[in-house]
């Protein structure tokens, strides 16, 4: 009977994992990135949580992808959607195919075993840390654990870390006026394309180096990832 009971949670267990939401974050007038919503949902001993909800952009998943692949020699690591230097934000059907391969992507990860281990995963996808902080939480560089990164997260709102008061990674997009101009009422995955102008606060987070005008002028004409 307990072996019967033993394989039956264990054939119960799964790991749920959505990609969508996509949002539009503006840098000053040539720049944005879009980032999109991470909802896990779980009964796997694995977590921490069983349920969670982060936003991650392209480029973190981008950073991802290469941990995985540094932890784990034997094991073939899934491929992201690839980057495309005329992806635009205002592409609905280009973001709908992204945000289905970041999606595809997730799932093979959390439907291999020997991924589960590696801690830079569940700070990516149960914490709100920035790629350098990610990276020294794993190598126990901070002053919190993986597990204090994770259950100080919530959803909603997030108690800052001790050493977390520094900026983010700063990382941004280039994208044409018209690109931020974006009647974004395309609606993606029954979700809105949403938009909006950065605080003080946002700006310093994820503030880029101001280029000259000439190449303001070279580098709006295209989307980085």
């Amino acid at each position: 009977p307990d072996n019967t009971k033993r394989m039956t949670l264990c054939y119960n267990e799964f790991i749920s994992v959505f990609v969508g939401n996509p949002r539009l974050h503006k840098h000053g007038h040539w720049r944005a990135h879009v980032d999109y919503e991470i909802c896990l949902h779980t009964n796997s001993m694995c977590f921490r949580k069983k349920a969670s909800t982060v936003r991650r952009r392209y480029r973190e998943f981008v950073w991802l992808r290469r941990s995985l692949e540094q932890n784990a020699l034997i094991i073939e690591i899934p491929k992201l959607p690839p980057w495309n230097p005329f992806f635009s934000l205002r592409n609905v059907e280009q973001v709908r195919q992204r945000m289905k391969g970041l999606q595809e992507f997730l799932a093979t990860v959390l439907h291999t075993p020997l991924l589960l281990s590696d801690s830079r995963l569940h700070l990516f996808l149960q914490s709100d840390l920035s790629v350098k902080k990610m990276q020294r939480c794993a190598l126990g560089k901070a002053r919190y654990t993986v597990a204090e990164a994770i259950q100080r997260f919530d959803s909603v709102c997030v108690t800052p870390l001790e050493d977390d008061k520094a900026s983010r990674d700063s990382d941004c997009e280039s994208t044409s006026s018209s690109g931020l101009g974006l009647s974004v009422d395309s609606t993606i995955h029954g979700c809105s394309l949403h938009s909006f102008e950065p605080s003080d606060r946002d700006a310093e987070l994820c503030g880029c180096p101001q280029n000259d005008s000439a190449n303001a002028e070279a580098q709006h004409r295209w989307t980085r990832e």
